[in-house]
Order: C-alpha cells, then sequence, then structure tokens
C-alpha cells in the first residue's frame, strides 16, 4: 500500500515526475517459482475505499543494488529493517529508515495481513508517508 499511498501524495504536490517510488520484499515468502504475489486483494480494497489508484503490482525482492540506486530505503516495522540492513550490507549512508520516523516515531507499523486491520494501516503508512513527503 505505502507505494501506491506516496505515489499519489506525490502526484497531489505536483512531484511525481521528481521521485521514483518502488516497493520490494525482504523475504522470499512472497515470491513463489520466481514469480511474486500480486497485491492482497485486501490491501486492494482499502487503496480503493480511500481514493488511491493502483497498478497491477507483483512482490520482487531488495536487492543490494537498490541500496546504491536509492536515496530512501524505508522498512515498515524493526524486523524488515533489520532484514534490510542485512540484504544491503549496512548503511553507511544513512538512507535507511522506519517509515513512522518520519512521522517523528520510531514505532512499527503492524502488518495487516497478520492483525487484517488494513485500515489502521492505511492510516499509518498515510502519516509515515506524509512526514517523508514534507522532508523532499
Amino acid at each position: 500500500m505505502a507505494e501506491f499511498i506516496m505515489k499519489q501524495l506525490l502526484a497531489e504536490a505536483g512531484k511525481a515526475d521528481q521521485v521514483e517510488v518502488a516497493s520490494a520484499a525482504v523475504t522470499g515468502d512472497e515470491i513463489v517459482g520466481g514469480v511474486g504475489n500480486p497485491m492482497d486483494p485486501r490491501a486492494q480494497r482499502e487503496l480503493a475505499k480511500n481514493g488511491v489508484p493502483f497498478s497491477q503490482h507483483r512482490a520482487r525482492l531488495l536487492t543490494r543494488e537498490d541500496y546504491d540506486k536509492y536515496d530512501y530505503l524505508i522498512a515498515m516495522d524493526s524486523e524488515n529493517f533489520m532484514a534490510m540492513n542485512q540484504i544491503c550490507g549496512g548503511d553507511p549512508e544513512r538512507k535507511q529508515y522506519k517509515l513512522l520516523q518520519f512521522a517523528g516515531s520510531y514505532a512499527d507499523i503492524d502488518d495487516p495481513w497478520y492483525t487484517n486491520d488494513f485500515d489502521l494501516a492505511f492510516q499509518e503508512i498515510s502519516r509515515g508517508c506524509r512526514g517523508l513527503l514534507d522532508q523532499l
């Protein structure tokens, strides 16, 4: 959801053509036979309910090359943050963050796949994305 929420916020701010937004998984759980799973239908419903446009999306794995390519690498929770740090071989350029850091918190965004609370996840992700947008 975060990728599409951020893309919408950038479009609303007139910055969509200035920032590239992408998402990636830190584990192969969502990759089956070399093909990424599509976005969870519950996440799609939450985006649609909130008027956030989205396209077909398939999971891909984060790579070390992503660290070199992007200015920010953002995790939703501490577990993913640690996995991201390991995949990237550390963070010498201080590019890695948890999303809610941009909203003044070090809290995790609870994974709605487990909690089934996609509304709360949407609200928390939106708050973090708005904070990130303010820093760009």
